[in-house]
């Protein structure tokens, strides 16, 4: 088993675990590697440090088991929400001036409303695809 770390072009790094080095550079060329935050496919592969576990008794923290976890927590929060689909942009600016209950939303916006929720000072988050609870995960 080869584990390598990888990065997407927008920067997020993970772990990939392979079967070979000839297994991983063939789904790197594929392209069959998705982001698991932002689902780019234009993965590669990044140096890694060594592991140097310094602390004095500590159980050594396992990357994995925290994305795990972190990816766990996301979709809770997504099962939690409501969608809006393409009223998000409108519904969050109704929500921060208080023309709407607030709640947790999630929904589709373009690239400039996104932008433009940011600069009004309204908190949003981008969330992969891969979490929507329409969608078959694998």
């Amino acid at each position: 088993m080869k584990v390598y770390n990888l990065c997407c072009g927008q920067g997020h790094r993970f772990e990939g675990w392979f079967s070979s080095e000839e297994d991983s550079r063939a789904q790197l060329e594929q392209q069959s590697i998705a982001c698991p935050v932002c689902d780019s496919r234009a993965i590669g592969r990044v140096p890694s440090a060594p592991r140097l576990n310094l602390s004095q008794g500590g159980a050594p923290v396992d990357p994995s088991a925290i994305q795990a976890k972190l990816m766990t927590l996301l979709r809770q929060a997504v099962a939690r929400s409501e969608d809006v689909g393409e009223r998000f942009a409108e519904e969050a600016r109704r929500m921060h001036y208080e023309e709407a209950p607030g709640r947790a939303i999630r929904g589709t916006s373009t690239a400039e409303e996104f932008a433009e929720l940011v600069e009004e000072g309204i908190d949003v988050l981008p969330l992969p695809a891969m979490l929507d609870p329409k969608q078959t995960l694998q």
